[in-house]
């Protein structure tokens, strides 16, 4: 190969990734903050509520680094529908994470049965918050608790589908067992007629005329051949 081939041939050669190892000062120093947090448990969420606008709201406390709101079940909402109601999303409830235990602590004591917002016009303003805040609580703890969940729902409707498909089978089986046995009785039926026809013309029998004498000549000699 030429200079210029083999320089062609190894810019082709796929490049190796550079892995970017943590330092142990970095992953010290974000332990650190982690540690330093504090987060706060809303119970209860209003109507047209969103984790955007439960930040915009909460963050005039201090520094938010997580939210998580939990979805309402598809089933309320469908009936909600149903019934003329609003078919917006809305949440149940959720948790805040703020960057400091002290701020999470004040917003638990001091926003709790207090109302959302004073502006008459506004949405909310006769909501209050239902806020906790929960000593010892990590965002692992929320993680884990999602992921069991998630786990026991998927467990649920693989339950359950294993039971729709279980049932289908019987009712399939029973299906074709009723076919065999309207199978059956029809085709007994069609013999038990063919039978019945076959013997009705069998007992058409032909019988002789018995034999009649000339007056009464014919039962004497009858009543004698049986006497002697």
């Amino acid at each position: 190969l030429d200079a210029t081939e083999e320089e062609a041939f190894l810019d082709d050669k796929p490049k190796k990734k550079k892995v970017r190892k943590l330092k142990l000062d970095a992953t010290e120093d974000f332990n650190e903050k982690l540690s330093k947090r504090g987060i706060v448990y809303l119970s209860r969420v209003p109507p047209r509520m969103t984790p955007s606008k439960v930040k915009t709201l909460l963050s005039d406390w201090g520094e938010i680094t997580r939210i998580y709101l939990v979805e309402e079940d598809k089933t309320h909402r469908k009936k909600r529908r149903k019934a003329g109601g609003s078919s917006g999303k809305r949440y149940t409830e959720g948790w805040i994470e703020f960057a400091s235990k002290k701020i999470a602590k004040l917003v638990g004591s001091s926003l709790n049965m207090t109302p959302i917002s004073h502006q008459k016009g506004n949405m909310h303003h006769d909501d209050v918050w239902s806020v906790k805040y929960l000593k010892g609580f990590k965002w692992s703890h929320l993680t884990e608790k999602v992921a069991y969940e998630r786990r026991v729902r998927e467990q649920k409707l693989r339950v359950e589908m294993m039971e729709v498909k279980r049932e289908n089978a019987a009712f399939v089986s029973q299906l074709e067992q009723g076919k065999k046995m309207d199978y059956i009785e029809e085709r007994l039926r069609r013999k038990g007629n063919s039978g019945g026809a076959s013997e009705k013309k069998s007992r058409k029998i032909r019988q002789k005329k018995p034999f009649q004498g000339s007056g009464g000549s014919t039962k004497s000699v009858i009543l004698g051949s049986l006497v002697s």
